[in-house]
């Protein structure tokens, strides 16, 4: 038992330290940067829906140039606060923002709607000042989370994602809709797109695939 609360003082020390997760990417990035060129390279931010893109189709990044930035359990604060490095230094023509189910799950604590939606403001206007293209993506659905039982998130989801087509279409951003083609009928993730009702599965991730290849398409055409 002592062992045990020893391990988790010890990793909620590193956590607090390190609470954005600064170091995760820290030498793929600088190997990124002494590369020089970066092409029409596109930065992929989000958390571990993102993260578990690439574990499941490997492929589909490394052959696009595409880089994947996700850290599992993310929330908004943690992204904006890793976005420069992750993002901004990377030169990419575009990045794909996919965030917002983490903080309705509470996992920094308690956030607003409001809050929610300026943390992505914030991502999408920093990318704007740096000329690089935005795909905002809406919110996956989400009938709960097995993580925390009784958030019930729909309505929240369908809220900001909604904010999120509106403020795209003001401000000339690609808007991204995985919702709709990944919903049931209770609006939350499908069972044949995911084993735990957040996350998708090969086939749904087979699903988002062509809907974000379309949205990079559309920045390429911005540029």
């Amino acid at each position: 038992m002592k062992n045990v609360i020893t391990f988790f003082l010890l990793a909620t020390a590193v956590f607090a330290q390190d609470w954005a997760n600064l170091s995760r990417f820290e030498n793929e990035n600088k190997l990124l940067s002494e590369a020089g060129n970066s092409g029409n390279r596109v930065v992929f931010m989000g958390n571990s829906i993102t993260e578990g893109w690439i574990r499941t189709d490997p492929e589909f990044f490394s052959i696009n140039n595409f880089v994947n930035r996700g850290i599992s359990g993310q929330t908004t604060p943690q992204m904006l606060l890793r976005f420069r490095q992750d993002v901004i230094n990377l030169n990419p023509v575009a990045v794909v923002i996919l965030a917002g189910t983490n903080d309705l799950a509470g996992n920094t604590g308690t956030t607003s709607l409001e809050t929610i939606e300026g943390n992505i403001t914030s991502m999408c206007e920093l990318a704007k000042m740096n000329n690089i293209q935005v795909v905002l993506c809406s919110i996956l659905p989400a009938y709960d989370y097995p993580w925390k039982w009784g958030v019930y998130p729909t309505e929240k989801i369908m809220t900001i994602n909604k904010w999120m087509r509106e403020y795209a279409a003001k401000n000339s951003f690609v808007f991204l809709d995985f919702f709709t083609p990944l919903a049931d009928e209770r609006n939350g993730l499908s069972i044949k797109y995911s084993e735990d009702g957040v996350h998708p599965n090969q086939l749904g991730y087979s699903v988002m695939k062509p809907l974000v290849e379309e949205a990079i398409a559309k920045c390429f055409q911005n540029k």
